[in-house]
């Protein structure tokens, strides 16, 4: 049997869920109680005649499921309500706009055969034309397509047809709008912007539309080809962001209610963070004021909670946390049915795998996660014959008794290794023919790992998986912008203060407007580092000037400007010739982030995010020390911190 099993994943690895969007085994009867109030929640929110909207703080230690909790109102959710997913924001003037950008994100996302945006839409469409007192025919053959699961009607090849179906349902919608709300500020723009994103079926028009609904100016070129209104150069974000949601929030009133979920939100309880956490709270309170129709969830930690209620007034306490979902640790016996869940996929029993002291090592784990981790090293050990490691308790804070039987429990481990080292050597001394003792004992017997090399291995493994999945995903384009990959490389320069100081600052020019950026100033040089994902525009020209002259100004200063690769080419003379002098400035360079800059950016920032929201199980320096020391995971990033890259 163990020697089948070897074929198989372990079924007890990946126990982390990132996302709900994710897919992982479910035992429903954990936390139904609290499933049960959020699905409760959403419908006094549904019957609610004016639509409120509600707040509700999920509280659990780290590892507890809350998450996963989330995955399951997600699967449960997202075939009738739009399920919207936020990572923590990292710049304080971008607050709404980073929220913004992850929301149009989640709405892309598939579910089935459509995207949340496209059932908003055709949900809309179909509440505003049930309530018409006269429909026309073309109203009509809509509906039936749409009832008939006749997707050609309005996605199929481009037809005339097709055209007025879809510019029909824009007419329907505004009429709708003009009429519940007014036809002033962004919002009927931003409706005609997402019936043209869901009417397109080439990813090259649906990208285009895309960035238009996230307030990025587009090229002309860009713009003449979806027939949408270039945004003015002079936009607020903040303002145009806070609309956008309050528009998707008005027109879920004709569908089901938001679920709005914030989620890795440790970090913003940092020193450093204080100023992003302060706004954070401001634009938390907005939302509850201007977007309705929809369920806010903030999931966090028991003391990150009581952090956030010693910062915020009672106005935004008290929105927030209209309901408080405590999630404990279950107990044995369902911590027992979850663990014969994640078995199913190989159809084992438990008692097949684990001893009965095995299992009682299992369950002594504090967290959902942590037994779900302890588990995977059993099951590593009896069918791949890994040595099992020490359980990371510090044994300085256990009691008399607690000590001893920990350390007992590593040494009956550590014997357990040994003893089975020892009978398959003596099992091949006894085969016919010389043994080379030697040989066999490197074979059979495990290299005994110091604490630091387990780390390292730790870190690696979970980089390795990382970035095989960050390179799957890079051809599906985010919401890129300056503000974002800005509050990146400071996050990551915060984090890396846990190695060697790094002080940060930034340039002014009076009032002239600058690309996004830092300035690192280091022991030997400052280093400036900035990003440009603007639109290739008149605006473009001006930030790369405004760059230009810094240049000039710092002449001891080394400066880089970084593109994204994946944006439009910047084609005008003048840009062009603004580009080439950055290039050939003996201090300065104008760069494009390539596909291997981008994921080792994303891969050292969620490294970090990860660690900060203990979901990843080691210290930040010892973290980190694997990217300066490694050849491998060295980039050059790390060098305008000041580290050198390391030799083999």
């Amino acid at each position: 049997m163990i020697n089948k099993l070897k074929d198989q994943p372990n079924p007890f690895s990946g126990s982390r869920v990132d996302t709900p969007f994710q897919n992982h085994p479910d035992y429903p009867d954990t936390y139904h109680q609290q499933f049960i109030t959020l699905e409760s929640i959403l419908k006094d929110i549904k019957l609610d005649s004016n639509h409120q909207s509600k707040g509700a703080v999920v509280i659990g230690e780290p590892g507890s499921g809350k998450t996963h909790l989330m995955m399951r109102l997600t699967q449960a959710r997202l075939s009738s309500n739009r399920l919207l997913f936020i990572r923590q924001p990292n710049h304080a003037s971008s607050i709404l706009y980073h929220i913004y950008s992850r929301i149009l994100e989640s709405l892309v996302e598939q579910v089935g055969s459509f995207t949340q945006l496209d059932y908003l839409i055709i949900n809309s469409f179909h509440k505003i034309v049930a309530n018409l007192p006269k429909t026309t025919q073309k109203d009509e053959e809509i509906i039936k397509a749409l009832k008939n699961d006749n997707k050609n009607a309005l996605w199929g090849e481009e037809s005339y047809n097709k055209l007025v179906y879809w510019q029909l349902i824009q007419k329907r919608i505004n009429e709708w709008w003009v009429k519940s709300y007014s036809a002033g500020g962004f919002a009927p723009s931003i409706l005609k912007g997402i019936v043209k994103y869901c009417s397109y079926t080439k990813s090259e028009f649906k990208d285009i539309a895309k960035r238009w609904l996230a307030g990025q100016a587009l090229s002309n070129e860009e713009a003449e080809k979806v027939g949408l209104p270039n945004w003015g150069e002079d936009i607020s974000l903040e303002a145009f962001s806070l609309e956008a949601i309050s528009v998707l929030g008005k027109l879920s009133t004709l569908d089901e209610p938001l679920i709005i979920i914030f989620d890795q939100l440790e970090g913003l309880g940092l020193p450093h963070n204080k100023e992003i956490l302060l706004n954070f709270g401001k634009n938390l309170k907005e939302i509850f004021t201007h977007v309705p129709n929809s369920l806010i969830i903030l999931n966090m930690f028991p003391e990150r909670w009581e952090q956030f209620k010693d910062t915020f007034d009672n106005s935004i306490i008290g929105r927030v946390s209209q309901y408080q979902v405590h999630l404990q640790r279950p107990n044995d016996q369902e911590i027992e049915a979850i663990l014969k869940v994640k078995l199913q996929t190989l159809n084992i029993p438990l008692s097949q795998i684990f001893l009965s002291t095995d299992l009682e090592d299992i369950l002594e784990q504090k967290s959902v996660r942590a037994v779900l981790n302890r588990a995977a090293d059993y099951y590593n050990y009896k069918v791949s014959q890994i040595p099992l490691p020490s359980i990371k308790v510090e044994i300085r804070k256990l009691d008399g008794i607690e000590k001893i039987e920990q350390q007992l429990r590593v040494l009956v481990s550590q014997q357990q290794v040994l003893t089975d080292a020892f009978l398959s050597m003596i099992q091949e001394i006894q085969k016919p023919g010389s043994v080379d003792i030697i040989d066999l004992v490197e074979k059979l017997v495990p290299d005994v790992k110091s604490v630091e090399q387990q780390i390292e291995e730790y870190v690696i493994e979970y980089l390795t998986k990382q970035k095989v999945y960050l390179e799957g995903q890079y051809n599906s384009l985010p919401i890129i912008s300056d503000s974002d990959d800005i509050g990146k490389l400071k996050t990551i320069a915060e984090a890396l203060n846990h190695m060697k100081p790094i002080k940060l600052t930034l340039y002014r020019l009076g009032k002239r407007v600058l690309p996004e950026h830092i300035v690192v100033e280091t022991d030997h040089q400052n280093y400036v580092i900035g990003f440009l994902h603007i639109a290739p525009n008149t605006s473009i020209t001006s930030r790369i000037s405004n760059f230009n002259e810094l240049v000039c100004l710092h002449p001891k200063d080394r400066f880089g400007l970084f593109r994204d690769d994946r944006l439009s080419e910047i084609k005008g003379n003048v840009a062009k010739e603004k580009v080439n002098q950055l290039k050939n400035a003996s201090n300065g360079d104008f760069v494009l982030f390539s596909k291997q800059d981008r994921i080792q950016l994303e891969l050292t920032y969620k490294l970090i995010i990860d660690i900060q929201n203990k979901d990843l199980d080691v210290d930040l320096k010892s973290a980190l020390k694997v990217f300066v020391t490694h050849q491998e995971w060295y980039h050059w990033l790390f060098t305008m911190f000041g580290f050198t890259k390391p030799t083999a």
